[in-house]
């Protein structure tokens, strides 16, 4: 006798493949027939017949009001209408802007902003979760909402004004300054805004995106980090969670929250918060020419100090020696790009500056305690599948 297979509708309003993914991928562990998400067409389905719904019901009254009146199990993957009582799986954006907070932290920041431009839920969760962690460790961050800005206006004009006064709002800002933009396109806007007025990303600056969305971004000048947010997880989980649904179980009364799986440390807040101009230039000459066999003879030349002056105010402000901090910055490097790419070691050791593949794997090992394929694996243990 053939076993009936459950039919789930796809209407994610929103799309990313990450999250199509984690639903495939429990699909095809119990056998679902996933009808077309329509919805990325602006295609309403009416008419629909089957036994549960995944929905992100994001901007459009008309998706929304077709899913409430299917009366079908349904999960929804946003928190756009917290009115409608469906079960729900989302960021655990408490976690996000934790990640966040500890990194700036960290690294000395003492003055931080969150930067959005919309009215948006997630938006808004991230920022009021950023603050509320900053508080606790008894600092304050500032808002920047360009959609609540005297500044504000649509049409034409609206970009290279939001340009302008984002530059002027950065350039009052408190220095050296944290900031968390509530995704990574704002992230991208707020570092080539940053570019555009002569505000040094991250010496003066230093910027987190969330989402971990955007392309080539290690070909960019200065990469961006972000806070991967897990979206095939959560993809997953909302399969998960629909399947239990539609076996009779109740709606649950509060939503899921999936936490992020890592913050990815890049060039743009890489850096600890340092007054001194001198350190300063030789901590972005490290991020540019980590890939090289440079020493402290051409960081000093680079913070046009003498060696020993070089040295000393190094210590005084890192509290760790230029080597050492050179070494860290080239096994995060060695990190993303394990994470990312399929190179052999002998071309990951030289793109990390390391002059044999046995330099590397002793000094990934000394500093991570796996080997470098050791950590390749449990990087895809922790995604179900390739690196992330």
């Amino acid at each position: 006798m053939r076993i009936k297979s459950s039919r789930v509708l796809l209407v994610l309003g929103w799309y990313d493949h990450r999250l199509h993914r984690g639903v495939e991928k429990f699909a095809q562990e119990h056998g679902w027939r996933l009808s077309e998400d329509l919805a990325r067409e602006k295609v309403i389905p009416w008419g629909w017949d089957g036994d549960g719904i995944l929905a992100w019901l994001g901007a459009g009254d008309d998706l929304a009001e077709f899913v409430q009146q299917s009366g079908k199990p349904t999960v929804d993957l946003s928190f756009r209408r917290p009115n409608l009582k469906f079960a729900r799986v989302l960021e655990d954006t408490g976690e996000t802007a934790r990640l966040v907070a500890d990194h700036f932290l960290s690294r000395g920041f003492r003055h931080f902003l969150f930067y959005s431009d919309a009215d948006n839920w997630i938006y808004n969760e991230r920022g009021h979760a950023f603050q509320a962690t900053l508080a606790g460790a008894e600092q304050k961050a500032g808002w920047l909402r360009w959609h609540e800005s005297p500044s504000h206006q649509t049409g034409r004009l609206a970009w290279k004004r939001k340009r302008a006064w984002l530059a002027a709002e950065l350039k009052r800002a408190p220095k050296p300054l944290g900031l968390f933009a509530a995704s990574d396109g704002l992230a991208l806007d707020a570092l080539e805004t940053c570019e555009a007025a002569g505000l040094a990303v991250p010496e003066e600056v230093a910027i987190v995106g969330a989402g971990n969305s955007l392309l080539a971004v290690d070909a960019m000048h200065t990469p961006i980090s972000s806070v991967d947010v897990n979206m095939e997880a959560t993809g997953y989980r909302g399969a998960e969670e629909l399947a239990r649904l539609m076996r009779g179980e109740p709606v649950p009364a509060q939503p899921v929250r999936v936490p992020p799986s890592r913050l990815i440390v890049r060039k743009s807040s890489d850096l600890f918060a340092v007054n001194h101009p001198g350190i300063a230039r030789s901590l972005r000459f490290m991020w540019e020419h980590c890939h090289e066999p440079i020493g402290v003879q051409e960081l000093a030349r680079a913070a046009a100090m003498s060696l020993r002056s070089f040295h000393q105010a190094f210590a005084t402000e890192l509290g760790r020696s230029p080597g050492s901090e050179l070494h860290r910055i080239r096994i995060e490097r060695a990190k993303r790009l394990l994470a990312d790419s399929n190179e052999k070691m002998e071309t990951l050791a030289e793109m990390c500056g390391y002059q044999s593949s046995n330099s590397f794997w002793v000094a990934f090992k000394q500093s991570t305690g796996l080997s470098p394929k050791q950590y390749q694996k449990q990087l895809a243990v922790g995604t179900g599948g390739k690196a992330q």
